[in-house]
Order: C-alpha cells, then structure tokens, then sequence
C-alpha cells in the first residue's frame, strides 16, 4: 500500500490547469507542423501559420492559447494500492484547479446552475471521471475543455443493423455539421459502443490519445485513417476557410453493448485540443 498526501494531487493538477492552457502538447505540435507543411490551399496554410504565430506568442509570453480556458475535466486513474491521507480527494481536485485558474489568470468560465447561471468565479467545479487500475501509481490526466467544440458534439442511437456504414456516416454527419463552428483543424474523439453515457466518455477520453498514436484494433485504426482522409476531403479546412485540413487525427475508441444497441458518440476538440499528463 503506497500513501499519498492529497496536496501532492493539489498542486499537480494546479500547474496542469496553467500548462495546458499555455502550452500546446509535442503530439500536437507536431500535427499542426505536418498539417502546415501539407496543407495544398493559399489561404489554409495562411491560417495555419497565423495559429502557429498564436502558439508562439502564447507560449513565450504565458498567455493562453485561447481565449476560452475551458471547463476543467480530470481523467484520474488510480491504482488500487493507493491509500490517500490529508483530507477529500475530490476536494484536492477541485482546490488543484481553482488555484490553477485564480492564480493563473486563466478565465472562469463555470456557471453555478446551468439555467440561473451565476458564474462561481473560480472555474470549479471541475469534471472528473474515476478508474480504478492495478498498481500503486496515479495517472492524472487534466484536459480543459472549451465549448465551442463541445457544442458540436453528437451522440447517435443507432440501430445495430446500422453496421459500420451507420457508423462512419454518423460521424461524417457530426463533422458536417459542426462546419467551421469547432474552430479546425479539429480533433474528433469517437466513442463506439456501450451504453448512452458510455460512449459519450470514451469519445472524450479518446481526445486525450496522443494524436500520432493510432487505436490498437487493426478494423479500429483502419477505420480511423479512413474517416480522417473523407473528412479532409470535405474542404472546410483550417478555420473552416476551405482546405485540405479539416482534422489532425480521428481516435476512436470501442466497448462491448447490448446486442439491440450500437450507442456512437462524437465530442469534437479545436486544433488546440489541451491536455497535460502526469503520473504521481
């Protein structure tokens, strides 16, 4: 059994709050690289270099990569020989990312009630989702999500009939849709299986893979490399000014279901998509 004081999870998660809304990840500086360097229209590549200046500029002088920082979610994997002492887990949490967005200057952007709507001024609480893992390490994964993306994600109850045809035109239907309003290049997080909730927390857990990292399943990763080629071939490209970029990657991941279910859902992240990873 390993201890571990829940200030650790405070102070970590604090300056995750700060550096995933300052810095972009290596996996995605790297795809936005290789999308600048491919990118075939004038005006795309006109604005995938504005966005690089953006990253640049943010970078070295610590402002945010974008104006909206997001509502915080915390992926915490947990091992089961971990014995945490010194007060709340979720408390430590929610402490690691109110100090990060206070002393940050980051924006709060988190109403009290969703229909009354009084802003809580300190960006909590935050989202988070639990698992528990073999091991007596924590994995902390923090991915603060911004909602012009948000807003454009989709879950489709189909009909297992629906097959994987069903499947990819549900996607290139949330992708469609969305246009120009989730900010691309994107990132398209897919959930494929369980249940109503399931597959909408796979689809968000799936936009923390790193993007050059393809889905261990050989249909899986096929699928995915197919679906990102039909949806650069849309054109709505960088800022959804037209282009050969619409995405950086598709990640998909999949779960066991009902056999009268096939649950897809797609959470779609902008060409930031933050996230900060560490293990304590």
């Amino acid at each position: 059994m390993r201890s571990i004081n829940v200030d650790i999870i405070t102070d970590n998660i604090k300056e995750m709050c700060i550096e995933a809304n300052h810095f972009l990840s290596s996996d995605m500086k790297c795809a936005m690289d290789a999308a600048y360097a491919t990118e075939e229209s004038p005006l795309g590549r006109q604005i995938l270099g504005q966005l690089q200046e953006n990253l640049q500029i943010a970078g070295e002088d610590m402002i945010p990569i974008c104006q909206d920082t997001g509502m915080a979610v915390i992926f915490m994997e947990i091992g089961q020989d971990v014995h945490f002492e010194g007060g709340s887990l979720e408390g430590a949490i929610h402490e690691g990312v109110r100090r990060g967005y206070v002393e940050g200057y980051l924006r709060k952007s988190v109403v009290k009630d969703p229909l009354i709507r009084d802003n809580t001024g300190d960006n909590t609480p935050a989202i988070i989702h639990y698992s528990i893992v073999p091991g007596d390490k924590v994995r902390i994964t923090v991915a603060p999500k911004g909602f012009g993306s948000e807003n454009m994600s989709r879950v489709f109850m189909l009909k297992p009939a629906d097959g994987i045809e069903g499947v990819k035109n549900a996607i290139l239907t949330a992708v469609r849709d969305a246009g120009p309003n989730a900010c691309p290049p994107m990132v398209v997080g897919v959930g494929i299986g369980g249940t109503f909730e399931k597959c909408a927390l796979m689809a968000k857990h799936a936009l923390s893979r790193p993007v050059d990292v393809s889905s261990g399943i050989p249909y899986v990763k096929e699928m995915e490399e197919e679906l990102l080629d039909r949806i650069n071939a849309m054109g709505i490209g960088p800022g959804g000014l037209g282009g050969t970029t619409t995405a950086l990657a598709v990640n998909i991941e999949t779960y066991p279901t009902h056999i009268a279910g096939l649950p897809v859902a797609v959470n779609i992240c902008c060409h930031v998509n933050r996230h900060a990873v560490r293990e304590v």
